[in-house]
């Protein structure tokens, strides 16, 4: 009997930890369930509204500057608008601010993280012991010519510069240098390029050169001040070559040609082929032909390339005629990058302003950055993160938007708290039209793409418009009303006058350029995220429609400008 009791005890201790173990992993699982479904339905909920047309709250009748935030609270009464979907006419009276960004920066935010946590596993040291396995002419264009020392203080390279930290091989650099005419290409940290046509003074020991490249595992990208340097295969064909030497024009020729530019030479039946080449190897971005005399330099305040003169004055000159008596010059710029002011790096100690760039997304702040970045010298920050801009050589894109050591801070934000925490900001202003085809570009096809016709004919298009034209109205609005300090930019007026606009926006930032850099900047005004040309489309995009409301926004902010004794929205594209 006790030996059968003994038994009975031992199996209900046995069950009830078997329950609890049972009941214990029942409960886990269904926590793990819960979590997962609240994540996708948040993940739904918040992609959800981006193309919905705007709902107006009652008491807010005929205002076309709506606050999304309502979207998410239909309980108060919403109702759409009848006849126009939301194209009412706008008032000046209502401060209201679209967060259309809301469900990008989260997604943005969750890139962020998942492409740096990558980024950062890339950078780790390659293992120097099984690196002189590492291949370096097996597919690649011109001999590899070693390991040599890099300041980045004084480069041993100093012609143009490129990045790329996901994909950077030992051919795309050497094409990229050989597309402009020099003849060495040298990689760095695995994902920067250097190009130049003299060889760096100072070698290395091979192994110091262990960065392999971000786009090609086994090949030799350089390390920590360090340059793997291959020689740049000839292009087979010169005429590529060619088509990278751009006319700029026909210009009076300075009083001393010599002083001017730093090389010269003389050739009979001298053309541009061979002044250019001359230039380029040189490393000189300008070539400057006077009858005979070929000349090599950079954009100076002796010779700034303002003011062109009148073709005709220059026509005939590979001839020799002597009706110009040497008084014009033609200028060619040539495929090597003005390098003066592409040296950047992070401030030495951090800001005590914090300055916005802000801007309605494609109003040009990408290209304002770049104007920036190589006017001052210092990196621009960015409240979100772009890898295509950081590959680009953003490189603030991945410091925090925080930290103060950058000189501004890129931001598509509007509201009073997203404002207020800037003491003073650049508002970077762009017709509407243009703004809201650029974005709708980037959208559907990155920064340097263009939307398909397909994109533009779908109800995509005018629930974009639906969406994002209010918003360009409400952003300049609430930074007018509470930004702390502003100067007001017109991005045509950058375009049209960038040297004045330029000098507005460094002194602005309380730095002190010279002349020669500014000219450098304008020299490199386009960088590397300049859509190539318009894209012609057979079709008119706005209906008339939309045209009707964005005009009325723009009433409505160039009037807000005015009343706060800014410059006026330029004449080219209010209404009249």
């Amino acid at each position: 009997m006790a030996k059968a009791f003994f038994r009975l005890q031992k199996f209900l201790r046995r069950t009830q930890f078997l329950l609890f173990f049972l009941t214990a992993a029942y409960l886990m699982a269904g926590s793990l369930l819960l979590l997962q479904r609240t994540r996708l339905v948040i993940q739904q909920g918040s992609r959800g509204t981006s193309n919905q047309a705007l709902p107006v709250p009652d008491g807010m009748a005929g205002v076309g500057i709506v606050d999304p935030r309502m979207l998410q609270n239909p309980r108060h009464g919403p109702r759409l608008l009848v006849g126009m979907n939301t194209m009412q006419e706008p008032v000046l009276d209502q401060w209201h601010s679209p967060r259309w960004l809301v469900t990008r920066n989260s997604e943005l935010r969750q890139l962020r993280r998942r492409w740096f946590h990558r980024f950062i596993s890339d950078q780790e040291p390659i293992q120097t012991a099984g690196f002189k396995a590492m291949k370096h002419t097996a597919e690649h264009k011109g001999a590899y010519m070693g390991c040599f020392s890099d300041d980045s203080r004084e480069r041993t390279l100093k012609g143009a510069v490129f990045y790329d930290l996901r994909k950077m091989t030992v051919s795309h650099c050497q094409e990229a240098c050989a597309e402009r005419a020099y003849a060495y290409a040298g990689l760095a940290y695995g994902a920067e390029c250097y190009c130049g046509n003299k060889l760096p003074a100072t070698t290395s020991k091979p192994e110091d050169c262990n960065s392999e490249c971000k786009g090609e595992k086994g090949s030799a990208c350089g390390g920590v001040n360090r340059l793997s340097v291959y020689r740049v295969e000839e292009l087979r064909a010169g005429a590529r070559r060619r088509r990278n030497v751009i006319y700029r024009g026909c210009f009076r020729a300075p009083e001393n040609l010599t002083d001017t530019f730093p090389a010269s030479l003389i050739q009979p039946n001298l053309t541009v082929e061979m002044c250019s080449e001359f230039c380029s190897k040189k490393e000189f971005p300008l070539a400057v032909i006077r009858e005979q005399e070929c000349y090599c330099g950079y954009p100076t305040g002796r010779f700034p390339l303002h003011g062109g003169a009148d073709g005709l004055l220059c026509s005939g000159m590979h001839n020799a005629s002597s009706h110009t008596e040497g008084k014009y010059c033609l200028v060619y710029q040539t495929p090597v990058q003005d390098t003066r002011c592409t040296d950047r790096k992070f401030l030495t100690t951090k800001s005590k302003v914090f300055v916005a760039l802000s801007s309605f997304p494609g109003a040009g702040n990408t290209w304002a950055r770049h104007l920036i970045e190589h006017a001052t010298g210092y990196y621009t920050g960015s409240y979100y993160f772009d890898g295509a801009l950081y590959n680009k050589g953003f490189k603030g894109e991945k410091d925090h938007w925080r930290s103060r050591r950058t000189i501004c801070v890129k931001t598509h934000e509007s509201g009073k708290t997203e404002i207020e925490m800037f003491d003073s900001a650049i508002l970077l202003i762009r017709n509407p039209y243009k703004s809201l085809m650029a974005e709708f570009n980037r959208k559907y096809a990155g920064h340097l793409g263009y939307a398909t016709d397909r994109n533009w004919k779908s109800k995509d298009w005018p629930d974009f418009v639906n969406s994002y034209a209010s918003w360009w109205a409400s952003h300049v609005l609430d930074w007018l009303k509470y930004g702390k300090r502003l100067l007001i930019i017109h991005y045509e007026d950058l375009k049209q006058s960038l040297i004045p606009k330029l000098k507005e926006m460094v002194e602005f930032l309380n730095m002190t350029v010279s002349e020669d850099r500014l000219l450098c900047v304008e020299n490199n005004r386009d960088g590397n995220f300049k859509r190539s040309g318009a894209k012609q489309k057979d079709f008119e995009p706005f209906t008339q429609e939309m045209k009707d409301l964005i005009n009325r926004y723009i009433l409505t902010v160039d009037k807000a400008l005015r009343e706060r004794n800014f410059t006026g929205l330029p004449r080219e594209y209010v209404p009249r």
